[in-house]
């Protein structure tokens, strides 16, 4: 027994590290294709940036639907959104104060609430069939089309942001290798998904712990290093605006383009337990996103320790409900 556990905590560590080389070599690689097709940093820093830092969700969610497993698919996007907010913009406001640009925050503020809502729709309905996921991913069209219109006419520092998004990460300079790093990363965060899934399922059923609570934690949080790196890294280099629109912007394609896509694939039963608790913290961690964001426009090394400390006790309420 005690080797399956190593056996299923190793396939669980490997998938892990394959979903974020991966994801950041699928990043790497699309935005240098991107560049040398002639594409504006805007448009990359808005659709590959913002895809590519969320492919791992995407595949995990998608293979966790297919395999069966629900509390995965699901919890993965709500545990990730909540992750994002609690957990990761608190670490970036403790190493650096983010900043918001409350123009942009204006319309991108809103959308995230208005992706919470509509997360919190679909999930009380107990099932995401496909007209929600259409109606989800229509949503995350628009937004990315009204977006790259708005910005282009009046560019403001949100254009910036999205630009620096682009260029946050050094590239391959040769088409080749860029190629070689758009399908190798994909492969990998492909086979990670998969690792990722199988090993998820493996370690619920050992723990004796559902499904769902091991998506809303190890699998969510796994999938949310991609946005941890980069938020991280522009909060050290002081781009704060950077770290602060990467997680507003995850959220928005979680919900809109992860849980819409997935649920277009293969419909998908949302678990009693999520539609009890999780989606309540996830809302209300977007609230507290953006409560934070409006006061002075920042988010301050005090407001990330208490975003930190809400996660945890988050974590210790879900834990305690287990047992």
């Amino acid at each position: 027994m005690a080797s399956l556990d190593l056996l299923v905590l190793g396939q669980l560590g490997l998938g892990l590290l394959l979903l974020v080389a991966g994801g950041d070599g699928f990043v790497r690689g699309s935005v240098a294709i991107a560049r040398r097709l002639g594409l504006s940093p805007l448009l990359i820093g808005l659709t590959l940036v913002g895809f590519g830092t969320s492919t791992p969700e995407l595949l995990t969610s998608v293979q966790a639907a297919l395999a069966g497993s629900p509390g995965i698919a699901v919890g993965n996007v709500v545990g990730s959104n909540t992750a994002n907010i609690l957990l990761i913009l608190g670490l970036a406001a403790l190493v650096q104060p983010l900043r918001t640009q409350p123009e942009a925050f204006k319309r991108d503020g809103t959308v995230v609430l208005l992706a919470a809502l509509a997360c919190l729709g679909v999930v009380m309905l107990g099932e995401i069939g496909r007209p929600a996921g259409l109606a989800l991913v229509a949503g995350l069209l628009a937004y990315i089309g009204y977006t790259y219109y708005q910005e282009t006419r009046t560019p403001d520092a949100s254009a910036a942001m999205h630009e620096a998004e682009a260029a946050l990460e050094p590239r391959p300079q040769r088409l080749w290798l860029a190629i070689l790093f758009t399908t190798g990363g994909l492969a990998a965060v492909l086979l990670g998904a998969g690792l990722l899934v199988e090993s998820a399922i493996a370690l619920a059923a050992s723990a004796g712990i559902s499904e769902t609570v091991i998506g809303l934690t190890v699998v969510a949080i796994g999938t949310s290093l991609p946005e941890l790196t980069v938020s991280l890294v522009a909060a050290f280099r002081r781009q704060a605006d950077v770290a602060f629109g990467n997680i507003v912007g995850s959220n928005i394609y979680n919900v809109l383009g992860i849980l819409g896509i997935t649920a277009l694939v293969t419909p998908v039963a949302v678990p009693a337990e999520i539609i009890r608790l999780d989606i309540w913290v996830m809302l209300a961690a977007t609230l507290l996103l953006l409560g934070f964001a409006v006061t002075g426009w920042r988010v301050s090394r005090t407001e990330g320790a208490v975003l930190l400390a809400a996660y945890a006790a988050y974590l210790a309420t879900l834990f305690a409900w287990v047992a």
